[in-house]
């Protein structure tokens, strides 16, 4: 469970009902192509947004009741329409994916919420709708869990988004700590460094815990597949404190007995 692209997203979980495992594999391709196009490859920024505005305008034939262009979209069509999924959680992934072709920094943490909003949250937001649980306090604590993985991928991989000239750390956060970009430049570890990791991983650790108490409001199956996410997600957390926040030489991730723990973890939920 790498906390990592669209990997994160329960793709045909043995957790999940098996008549759930197609409408979410279609989804997740929608979803996976779409950032692909976005992230993937050499391709200039003018092509990638062509792409982009392409799946929208699949997006607006399904949403105008006309027959889309492409198979993919054809069965994302019947999915929508038999889970009357709403289309904008859609519209919301493919802007996300937009403005990762054309913004690289984040003023502060709101805007960076913002961006999680609309890049993460519909997926949560999707499967809940897909198991008819979209109570506002669930949509909420969903929202929370996504936002939170969106940041733990974002601490996770500072140095790899570096490479892709991509800054998601706040940009009011490094005065704060003494730091500059330059520091993620020269794959600078220092004690200040740890701090601002600290305050980081306290933020999406803050986040996932509001939104943990979702698990007991869902059916057994899903309500397990989203306690191993939280506890992955969290498992994360506890790998970066554990390396006081260098992700210059030491990149945190799961390894396979790290399932072991999040069973257990996951039990006493």
């Amino acid at each position: 469970m790498p906390v990592d692209h669209y990997e994160n997203f329960p793709v045909a979980s043995l957790l999940l009902p098996a008549k759930l495992r197609r409408p979410i594999e279609v989804i997740y391709r929608f979803a996976r192509s779409a950032d692909d196009i976005a992230d993937e490859g050499d391709a200039e920024p003018a092509e990638r947004l062509a792409g982009l505005a392409a799946y929208q305008a699949e997006l607006d034939r399904i949403a105008a009741g006309q027959a889309p262009h492409s198979a993919m979209f054809v069965a994302l069509a019947e999915v929508i329409e038999q889970y009357r999924l709403p289309i904008q959680l859609f519209r919301d992934l493919l802007d996300a994916f937009a403005q990762d072709v054309v913004k690289q920094r984040y003023a502060d943490y709101p805007e960076l919420l913002d961006y999680c909003r609309r890049s993460a949250n519909p997926v949560g937001r999707l499967v809940l709708h897909l198991f008819g649980r979209t109570e506002a306090e669930h949509l909420e604590q969903s929202d929370c869990i996504c936002s939170a993985l969106q940041l733990i991928n974002f601490w996770q991989d500072v140095a790899v988004d570096w490479q892709k000239d991509r800054v998601y750390i706040p940009q009011t956060d490094f005065p704060h700590f003494k730091l500059t970009e330059d520091d993620i430049a020269a794959s600078r570890w220092s004690a200040n460094w740890a701090a601002l990791m600290d305050f980081e991983i306290d933020r999406a650790q803050a986040l996932m815990l509001r939104g943990a108490p979702l698990v007991h409001a869902l059916p057994g199956r899903l309500g397990w597949e989203i306690r191993l996410t939280i506890q992955g997600g969290l498992r994360i957390l506890e790998k970066l404190r554990q390396v006081r926040g260098d992700v210059f030489h030491r990149r945190p991730k799961l390894g396979k007995w790290d399932w072991l723990v999040l069973a257990g973890r996951s039990l006493t939920m």
